[in-house]
């Protein structure tokens, strides 16, 4: 063979090689990211989601009131005579509020790290608030249930001020959080249309149960448990809108990539 022909071979060789190398590739789907690895966007949200679902039924574990021997009378006690220095189910009733406390903190702190600008991020601040005060409230309790001993203050001065900030920082949140969806994108729309009904209501729910702290007890223990119910409303809201931020942050992580086929050559 001919020093030309070799030449030729090689360059044909060459030519075939390339034509393999830009052989249109077939169109498919990225790799979807995995919604468990630690770099997942949503991961927090969710996480965030389930603690403050939980922390929803926890909140109203006075429900269990209705099936233990407590002794004191739902209409004209306050929940937190359930754990009360002397009374017999303080561990219990103690050890739930704890529980639901701490969910609260983790929760709020979870969903503070992807909070999408100021208002929420002071909304998720103030949630860690009334978890932290929800916590010193057991640690400080009433020395003794009022609504079964007349001689027993209704104003524990370190109780009744671990109560005040708890209101505080809830109704705080509830305010700071509903600005925020409406002032922030993404717009939540759960919080946007609920929470302020939720707050109209929570609120004077709150304020109708402080007869006693003024001497003038009764039936305040059925607004409490109203008001109570409805901080556990606030909550499953918090919790379905992280679910929907979860999902919304992995919808868009996950976006199929399509690989263009090269135009065939003429």
């Amino acid at each position: 063979m001919s020093g030309q022909e070799r030449n030729a071979d090689r360059q044909g060789g060459r030519a075939r090689g390339g034509d393999r190398a830009v052989r249109p590739r077939r169109a498919g789907k990225a790799a979807p990211r995995h919604a468990g690895r630690p770099g997942d966007p949503g991961r927090r949200d969710a996480w965030a989601a389930r603690l403050l679902a939980v922390a929803a039924v926890l909140y109203n574990g006075w429900l269990l009131e209705f099936v233990l021997p407590t002794g004191l009378d739902p209409r004209h006690s306050y929940v937190s005579e359930l754990y009360a220095a002397d009374q017999p189910l303080r561990g219990l009733f103690g050890g739930i509020e704890c529980v639901c406390a701490a969910l609260v903190v983790l929760g709020a702190l979870l969903a503070y790290g992807p909070a999408a600008g100021r208002w929420s991020r002071a909304g998720w601040a103030a949630l860690a608030g009334l978890g932290l005060s929800s916590l010193a409230d057991v640690a400080l309790p009433m020395r003794c249930a009022p609504s079964l001993e007349p001689g027993c203050e209704a104003v524990h001065p370190w109780h009744t001020a671990t109560s005040a900030l708890a209101h505080f920082f809830l109704f705080a949140s509830m305010a700071l959080l509903s600005r925020a969806a409406v002032a922030e994108r993404p717009h939540r729309q759960l919080i946007r249309r609920w929470g302020p009904r939720v707050l109209a209501l929570a609120l004077p729910a709150a304020v109708c149960t402080v007869g006693p702290l003024f001497g003038r007890p009764g039936w305040h223990g059925v607004l409490q448990r109203i008001h109570l119910v409805l901080v556990g409303v606030w909550f499953a809201l918090l919790a379905a809108e992280s679910l929907r931020s979860a999902a919304a942050a992995r919808a868009s992580a996950v976006r199929p990539a399509e690989i263009p086929a090269p135009a065939p050559t003429p």
